[in-house]
């Protein structure tokens, strides 16, 4: 639908000699303009050749004036589209100038225009009315204290939605109930702030000062959404404000958040190390005033600002698969930001482009900006270039409200049409709440320093409790002032109690299933990792699972080559009973599925794999229609989900990981497109996967699959980076792996749901290897056994004449294999170390006892300075052993063939020769 801009752009002179040009001959004007004519026309009736209207339209006057009443027109359209430029949303200091020109004067009228009669009142629900009521109206609709921005959105049916809310509910009272809710919840978050900032001076707490309007917001939102049957809601923010809204919005006890403040929480809470207080989760079940319960949930995040938005995101996508059968108007995503961080940070880019995409949707994320005008200490002139912090909701036509968070009435009308539109259209709105922070970056920061004349204002400037206490009074409010008194008093009251240790009842809390699950599960010892469970599946499943994988419907026909390439893996197994590795993988799944554990992947080109192996989905060669190969196994009851993800890395594991700490009895993957290209979610991995069950007590198995080794295809596309994984691990946080057999790889990903723990799982996959005959293995492999940490030599007969070890990991034992068979070297045993972390100690220990007279080499294709060598000299003192690798090096590896072949050499060489 077109919005007719360029009725509002364009002059008077201008669209009045098109309108004569129409009323000659409709078909001499552009198509888009003939549009608008002829709808003007129908709604004020028959056009005289004057053009002046005959009044044949109920109640047009007589000397109706076509151009008067497109200009009046035009100047309804120019509200609506650029009023936001002038609106006064800001509660501190005058607005930046953008240019808007809504003058009477641009659209030719004059003071004396002002009492005249418009039928074009009618558009805007007013009837036939004056120019004076309509530009009231457009004034307090658009341009008083919320100015909206939704030009850009192509759906009539939104745009209609938008438009009449603006026009309908802005300028009408509140009623009294929900007025004393809004002074309850101002009162709750400004005394809450007073109180911490008195107790405790000089303490990082990262308050919600100036920006307190948020907790009246949540509410709302909160309330609203229990109103239209949404049944969980899941927020994610950073630091400021968290306290307040731990405590306000989720009911947090406030002896808990004392007790973390007075030093003296118990360690057992948080699990090792913990984390600090503002970056901790919780979950609460509440009743809202019309006596829904609902659940809510704050999910734990660090420092780093907006990285836990995938993570919620991630959290709701799997809630809702768990759950609610995948009806997301049953949960509800929060994401709170900063101005700063949103226009800052890329990743909200990312996860607004994931936000309509099968694999990611959700319903509709609402987000809502706390606009401290500020970041760190940086004015917002030197912050972005965009007129708006959110200008970026403009790339997925998501809304925005930008509201003067000082007009807390104006705030809760912003939100409550934000919600009903997210659960009416499923889609992203913004809430830009314009602020201020009271004090600098944290409590003990002077932001004088940077902001002199910015914080003299602030200073002197009522917090939002008082103005709207004030606003009441002038509004007909009598008693607002007692009130508020007396809420103050009481409140205050409370939280010296809670402070003086008289007990506070904490709000019920109901587990649901998936937690119930989690709680079900135990932390890991250090003795769960000497040896692997059991997973392999009888005979009989692995039967039906592999028939079931290599059929296709009859009626579907595989594009050739794939069919060639499924007709080879079934040859491969029926001659030598053996499976390749991708197939390995797919039976993993499969089995899951038949365990009734979902599964669920991701990354780019995942249904087929990067690198043309995998073949989860077919598609047919002349419909284009896809196949999941899992999608018919006869008594499955897992869902098998897969879905090749948009060019990101930090995003999407980041959902990934959100989708994981939703569901423990789910296996939830994410494939690198090269290992290597991970280190774009660098802050995914140190932050959430490599630290999340030490910071918040929060286990998670999310799997990444990250291609690995060295095959002459340069610096990017050869290492994983190995040696920053290993370099995280500690604690048994988190598994690291190096698998070589399609069966051990098997056994790896059925391991991570038969654990009574869950662990991420770090696998440093093949590539060429994919289809090296030695990486398949026999039926035999996935119907006994487990995983194996530590793979012995299996040429070598005797070990008391072994007089050299070589243990490795990876691609590069297929080399020294390779070698060690071609010179017959039966004084050379070439050990498999297929997991790194945590380390198979005892298992090594004894293949040193049984090899007591050899010498020992860790050999790894990667430099000195990467790889698993520095690692093991760290972690394995029990055995003495040198290494053979490349040279230290800047870089990962080289770009040119014959150098990388060389080294390839170089290193089998000395490995035999030393």
């Amino acid at each position: 639908m077109k919005d007719f801009s360029y009725i509002t752009n364009s002059s008077p002179a201008a669209i009045e000699a098109l309108y004569q040009d129409f009323v000659k001959d409709p078909a001499s004007v552009d198509p888009e303009y003939r549009k608008f004519f002829e709808g003007f026309d129908f709604a004020v009736g028959h056009v005289a050749p004057n053009g002046q209207a005959a009044a044949t339209g109920a109640g047009l006057p007589a000397d109706l004036d076509i151009k008067k009443e497109i200009s009046a027109y035009r100047l309804i359209l120019g509200y609506r589209n650029k009023g936001h430029l002038l609106a006064r949303t800001n509660p501190i200091r005058p607005r930046k100038d953008r240019g808007a020109n809504l003058d009477l004067e641009f659209f030719g009228f004059t003071e004396a225009d002002l009492d005249k009669q418009f039928y074009a009142g009618t558009r805007l629900g007013l009837g036939t009315t004056s120019l004076r009521n309509i530009l009231d109206h457009l004034e307090k609709s658009y341009a008083n204290h919320v100015g909206i921005e939704f030009k850009y959105i192509s759906n009539q049916k939104k745009v209609d939605f938008l438009t009449n809310a603006m026009e309908k509910e802005f300028g009408q009272p509140m009623p009294i109930e929900k007025r004393k809710r809004i002074l309850e919840k101002l009162n709750q978050g400004v005394i809450f702030e007073k109180f911490l900032h008195t107790k405790y001076v000089g303490q990082k707490r990262f308050s919600l000062e100036g920006g307190e309007t948020t907790i009246a917001a949540l509410d709302a939102i909160i309330n609203t959404a229990g109103a239209l049957d949404v049944q969980e809601v899941v927020i994610g923010m950073a630091h400021r404000g968290r306290l307040n809204i731990l405590a306000n919005i989720m009911g947090k006890t406030y002896e808990n958040i004392f007790s973390e403040f007075e030093g003296t929480q118990v360690m057992d809470q948080t699990m090792g190390s913990g984390d600090v207080k503002y970056h901790m989760g919780y979950g609460s079940d509440i009743t809202t005033p019309e006596g829904k319960t609902m659940h809510l949930k704050l999910t734990p995040n660090p420092s780093h600002l907006e990285a836990v938005d995938p993570v919620v995101i991630g959290f709701a996508r799997a809630k809702a698969d768990v759950l609610y059968e995948s009806e997301y108007d049953k949960i509800l995503p929060i994401l709170i930001h900063g101005d700063a961080s949103i226009a800052g940070q890329g990743i909200v880019y990312e996860v607004l482009q994931m936000s309509n995409l099968e694999g990611y949707y959700t319903g509709g994320t609402i987000h809502f900006v706390i606009n401290n005008q500020i970041g760190f200490t940086t004015d917002f002139e030197d912050a972005r270039s965009s007129d708006y912090c959110t200008s970026l909701a403009a790339t997925v036509q998501a809304p925005v409200f930008h509201v003067n968070g000082d007009d807390a009435e104006a705030v809760i009308k912003c939100v409550e049409i934000a919600t009903r539109y997210r659960q009416e259209f499923n889609s992203d709105i913004f809430i830009d709440m314009v602020c201020y922070r009271r004090h600098g970056h944290n409590e003990g920061d002077d932001p004088k320093f940077t902001q002199p004349h910015l914080y003299s204002l602030i200073e002197k400037h009522q917090n939002p409790r008082e103005v709207y206490t004030r606003y009441l009074l002038e509004n007909g409010e009598a008693d607002a002032r007692q009130m508020a008194q007396d809420m103050e008093k009481k409140f205050w009251a409370d939280l010296q109690e809670r402070l003086d240790e008289i007990k506070q009842n904490p709000l019920p809390y109901k587990y649901q299933p998936p937690e119930l699950a989690w709680k079900s599960l135990r932390r890991s010892t250090e003795n769960d990792f000497d040896h692997s469970p059991e997973t392999a599946i009888s005979a009989a499943d692995f039967d039906k699972l592999f028939n079931s994988i290599m059929q296709w419907p009859a009626d579907f026909k595989p594009l050739k080559k794939v069919e060639k390439i499924l007709q080879d893996k079934l040859k491969l197994f029926r001659e030598e009973a053996k499976l390749d590795w991708a197939t390995g993988e797919l039976m993993a799944y499969a089995s899951l599925l038949l365990d009734g554990k979902d599964v669920r992947m991701s990354g780019q080109d995942v249904k087929r794999g990067t690198f043309s192996h995998r073949h989860a989905v077919l598609r047919d060669e002349e419909t284009d229609q896809a196949y999941n190969r899992l999608s018919r196994i006869e008594g499955a009851t897992g869902k098998f989900r897969i879905y090749n993800s948009l060019l990101s890395e930090y995003g999407v594991l980041g959902f990934e990981y959100g989708y994981a700490m939703a569901n423990p009895n789910g296996l939830v993957l994410w494939e690198a497109q090269f290992g290597d290209f991970s280190n774009g979610a660098q802050t995914m991995i140190d932050q959430f996967i490599a630290a999340g069950e030490q910071k918040w007590n929060r286990m998670n198995g999310v799997v990444m699959l990250l291609p690995h080794g060295y095959e002459g295809q340069g610096p990017e596309h050869s290492s994983a980076r190995m040696e920053r994984y290993l370099q995280l691990c500690a604690e048994q946080n988190m598994v690291v792996t190096n698998i070589t057999t399609a069966a051990n790889f098997f056994h790896a990903l059925r391991r991570q749901l038969a654990w009574p723990f869950r662990k991420p799982m770090i696998n440093f996959s093949p590539k060429a290897n994919l289809r090296l005959p030695e990486s398949y293995s026999l039926k035999d492999e996935f119907t006994q056994g487990a995983f194996k940490e530590v793979i012995d030599d299996s040429f070598v007969k005797d070990g008391a004449s072994v007089k050299k070890v070589l243990f490795c990991s990876g691609k590069v034992y297929f080399d020294l294999a390779a070698r060690q068979q071609k010179d017959q070297a039966k004084d050379v045993a070439v050990i498999r170390v297929e997991q790194l972390y945590p380390l198979p100690q005892k298992q090594l220990d004894a293949l040193y006892h049984k090899y007591n007279k050899a010498t020992w080499f860790w050999v790894q294709e990667e430099p000195l300075n990467m790889g698993a060598a520095s690692f093991l000299k760290m972690n394995l003192p029990s055995i003495n052993f040198g290494v053979i690798s490349r040279q230290p090096s800047a870089s990962t590896a080289t770009g040119y063939a014959k150098v990388h072949a060389q080294e390839q050499a170089e290193i089998i060489d000395t490995a035999f020769t030393i």
